[in-house]
């Protein structure tokens, strides 16, 4: 049973959640993101399309505005996408050995150190 953020950095691949558990968590990265000034997020997928349409939909259900494919593969496999809100960049790289997952990593423009939340499971903001 996965409940929090701190359980989930402690995993290598993105578990599967029930709906409780993906309500918990969800309301902890809501808290947590509040307290940041900006984001980057990191997408481990099969391919580079599905890849993408996880980080639209994150896009989507945290309202933010949606970032530009600035680098990308034509090769098909297993990808990283790699986005930073603050220059609104996205970067995608065949990346094999990962697992699946979403990783969010929260920044502030003051001394606050940053945090890094997931894997969190593919679907997770659908």
């Amino acid at each position: 049973m996965t409940t929090t953020l701190a359980q989930l950095c402690r995993l290598r691949s993105a578990p599967m959640l029930s709906s409780a558990e993906r309500q918990r968590i969800s309301e902890e990265l809501s808290a947590r993101m509040r307290l940041m000034d900006w984001f980057t997020v990191g997408v481990m997928a099969t391919s580079a399309d599905r890849a993408l349409k996880e980080l639209r939909s994150l896009e989507q259900s945290l309202r933010w505005e949606p970032m530009d494919v600035v680098d990308s593969t034509q090769a098909s496999g297993p990808v990283y996408l790699k986005a930073n809100q603050k220059t609104g960049s996205i970067r995608i790289r065949i990346e094999h050995g990962l697992s699946e997952g979403i990783l969010i990593s929260g920044q502030s423009d003051q001394d606050r150190p940053s945090e890094t939340w997931g894997p969190l499971p593919l679907g997770f903001f659908d």
